[in-house]
């Protein structure tokens, strides 16, 4: 981005909030980490005399997402226009939207398949809701359990195969 062709700008996004309350630079904590980059990095564009916005929120919350969110949506609009390009018309979105809705469908299925409090692999998984890949149930499995003291996770998330999960609750 420094050094390439320069036909773009850069969007930050900052929060200023602090999880843990702390007001001064404790490098251990990631928030500051990551500000320190979102500071070098604006630096390291503006040397080159490349163009950034910085987007500055005091916390992120429903009311602050949904407002970036229709922000973008209509800046791309915008933009869509102006260089002449139908921006509700992309086959490509169509091919994610459909992919999305089969994912969203697999997440039912599996989500399902644990009524009966059976003790399920991922293979076990993939084979009863008909899916030829392993992945998409993988990660739908990681989301569904992460922080959820609904399911019992027994192996190694790094090596999926070794992943048993129980419904208790």
């Amino acid at each position: 981005m420094r050094d390439g062709i320069d036909n773009f700008f850069c969007v930050f996004i900052e929060l200023l909030d602090t999880p843990n309350g702390n007001n001064y630079f404790d490098y251990e904590n990631p928030k500051e980490f990551l500000s320190g980059f979102l500071q070098g990095t604006r630096s390291a564009l503006s040397n080159e005399n490349r163009q950034s916005i910085t987007i500055t929120l005091d916390k992120l919350n429903c009311l602050t997402l949904g407002a970036l969110i229709a922000l973008f949506e209509r800046a791309v609009s915008f933009y869509a226009e102006l260089v002449d390009i139908n921006a509700y018309d992309q086959p490509g979105v169509e091919a994610g939207k459909k992919a999305a809705a089969e994912i969203i469908d697999y997440q039912k299925q599996v989500t399902q398949l644990f009524n009966n409090g059976e003790e399920l692999s991922i293979k076990e998984i993939t084979s009863h809701i008909g899916n030829s890949s392993a992945e998409p149930i993988f990660f739908i499995i990681r989301q569904m359990c992460f922080g959820n003291d609904d399911y019992l996770i027994k192996g190694d998330w790094s090596n999926p195969t070794t992943i048993k999960i129980k419904k208790i609750n």
